[in-house]
């Protein structure tokens, strides 16, 4: 009993200590998982801000030479800016270095006048056109992510734009698990941490090259760089292991350190998981359960040797410990007869369970495609509203012409009238295959028939009011990839609704212009109608959203999934001038 006794409690005690620590492990993944989640979110939103400076007009023009008036207005601009941004610092560097504004201009520790020629981040940006640079400010001495993007061709740089991103508080969010984290970049240098002390300190001795080189860029300051207080005790994955660490306010003590990469960052993400208490807990655990086993077992093994004993003493006290032992078995098999029907019973429930929730599958199915197919529907019903009523215009047309028998232009009435219909066709068939979410074969399109197609079924509906439209001449190859009939669903929604919008003004206005961007072309469709109001706005893009008494909310909706299956997108300017829809779509190559 002794050397079982010792045996399994060894064996349990490894059990716990291994299961614990799968727990904790599994725990730390998802925690650590979480705050690289949170620190993308945080680097995402600042990183567009110095590309978008970059093409800013006043920035270019601060740049010029004998431009301090410029200079002094982009201080005040900067300035405005950095309050709705998670940048703490913005400011612009001309290409000899010196810092010419900076949305801190008026602080003390002002940017202004500085050279930041040796920076890695103004080197990198006017060699590559943007960089990245984790350091410590030299005039602020705060550590901070330097995001920058060249100002001006590769060939002719004006300067380069810096935003500065710190981290406060998001460290602030990190400390309050708790729980030891921190980033460090590939010279394994600690960037952000919960621990201040921590920072800068690395996470395994530098070589002396990258301590002079690192050095001599002042990335750090004059931070030791000495390495943080850990002994590796165990690997357990390429990713996991159990380290021996000196917090400060804790103490020495065993942590499981989960380690994830930070992409698209050359960054490293470590979350330390205190597993002594757990481990210990865990173990005791299961040294306690298997105790209450064992000695149950134990006295179980001590009745029978006692009972055997007396057993064997006398032939009255044998044949009452058998009847003892019959009794004792019937009561088992009963116990076990009650304990199957029970189990039987429990497996016809859970039978009867799985086919009704197999039913309520069945409905929802069901129940999903009579919704896709009312949709499909209710777009085929919106999109052959415009051809029909051009339909029906050009058939009064022609009873007119009929009536003054000029039979020409009947005629001609009677071609448009077979083309519609062949374009109601297309329209269903199209519309069918938006609901399967198919999509028509992608061909080069010129964006000035399919403005044409859609402003000729719109003629009839919008007489009298497209003296308002203004349609500026397309440029030289606006040529798309798409489908031309389904291009002129979109412009149709689209003048459509800037016309509704500017109903009953007596100076409405509506505009079509394009512009080509790189390798896309960007068709703006203006009104100078009230604007979109910001209930809508929010969910201006969701199927059957319509501010129009009579408006199905498709248009919108069909307009978007058309525009994206060509691999465009659509986007929505509005304020109190009037609205302004842009549709991006891929040139066609030469």
């Amino acid at each position: 009993m002794v050397v079982v006794f010792a045996a399994a409690l060894y064996a349990v005690t490894v059990y716990g200590g291994r299961s614990a620590l799968l727990s904790l492990e599994v725990e730390g993944r998802t925690a650590a998982s979480l705050k690289v989640a949170l620190l993308r979110a945080v680097l995402e939103r600042p990183r567009a801000l110095p590309f978008l400076l970059s093409e800013d007009r006043d920035v270019q023009e601060a740049l010029q030479p004998g431009a301090e008036s410029k200079q002094a207005a982009l201080n005040a601009k900067l300035e405005r800016i950095i309050a709705g941004t998670n940048a703490s610092v913005i400011y612009v560097v001309a290409k000899n270095g010196i810092t010419v504004s900076a949305s801190n201009w008026r602080e003390p520790t002002s940017f202004v006048g500085n050279d930041y020629a040796f920076r890695k981040y103004f080197s990198g940006a006017i060699a590559r056109g943007t960089a990245e640079d984790f350091a410590m400010g030299t005039v602020s001495k705060r550590p901070g992510l330097y995001i920058s993007h060249r100002i001006g061709p590769p060939e002719a740089p004006l300067g380069v734009v810096v935003a500065k991103m710190e981290f406060d508080q998001l460290e602030q969010d990190w400390r309050e698990t708790a729980r030891p984290s921190f980033i460090f970049d590939e010279n394994n240098v600690v960037l952000i941490t919960t621990i201040p002390s921590w920072r800068f300190m690395t996470t395994v001795p530098l070589k002396a090259a990258n301590l002079i080189g690192i050095r001599d860029s002042l990335q750090f300051g004059d931070a030791p760089l000495l390495p943080l207080p850990f002994h590796l005790v165990e690997d357990l994955a390429p990713d996991a292991s159990i380290v021996r660490a000196v917090v400060p306010g804790a103490g020495e003590a065993l942590y499981l350190r989960i380690r994830l990469p930070v992409a698209p960052m050359k960054w490293n993400f470590e979350y330390l998981q205190p597993m002594e208490a757990p481990v210990a807990a865990a173990r005791r655990e299961a040294q306690l359960a298997a105790t209450l086993v064992l000695a149950a077992v134990f006295l179980v093994a001590a009745l029978w040797m006692r009972r055997r004993q007396v057993a064997l003493m006398t032939i009255a006290v044998e044949q009452r410990a058998r009847e003892d032992l019959e009794l004792r078995v019937a009561e088992r098999t009963q116990d076990l007869s009650l304990t199957r029907d029970r189990l039987q019973a429990e497996i016809a429930d859970h039978h009867a369970t799985e086919a009704r929730l197999q039913g309520v599958q069945q409905d929802l199915v069901q129940a999903n495609r009579l919704a896709i197919l009312g949709q499909v529907a209710a777009g085929v019903a919106h999109e052959i509203n415009q051809p029909v009523a051009t339909i029906r215009a050009y058939a009064d047309n022609s009873k007119v012409f009929l009536q003054r028998q000029q039979m020409q232009p009947a005629m001609d009435n009677l071609d448009l009238i077979a083309r519609l219909t062949e374009r109601i066709g297309a329209i269903t068939e199209d519309l069918k295959a938006l609901a399967r979410r198919g999509r028509s074969a992608p061909e080069p399109v010129d964006l000035s028939e399919a403005i044409e197609g859609a402003i000729l079924l719109l003629r009839s509906r919008f007489t009298g009011r497209l003296d308002g439209l203004t349609v500026r001449p397309m440029p030289n190859g606006s040529t798309v990839m798409a489908n031309r009939l389904r291009l002129e669903q979109v412009f149709i929604n689209l003048l459509q609704n800037a016309f509704e919008a500017v109903e009953g003004s007596g100076t409405g206005q509506v505009s079509v212009s394009a512009e080509i961007r790189d390798q896309e072309v960007a068709v703006a469709v203006a009104d100078n109608g009230p604007g979109i109001a910001p209930e809508i706005l929010k969910s201006m893009f969701a199927p059957f959203n319509s501010s129009k008494e009579k408006g199905l909310g498709l248009g919108l909706v069909i307009s978007k999934d058309i525009v994206a299956d060509y691999g465009g997108r659509i986007t929505v300017e509005t304020g109190p001038e009037g609205s302004c829809f842009t549709v991006y779509l891929k040139r066609a190559s030469e």
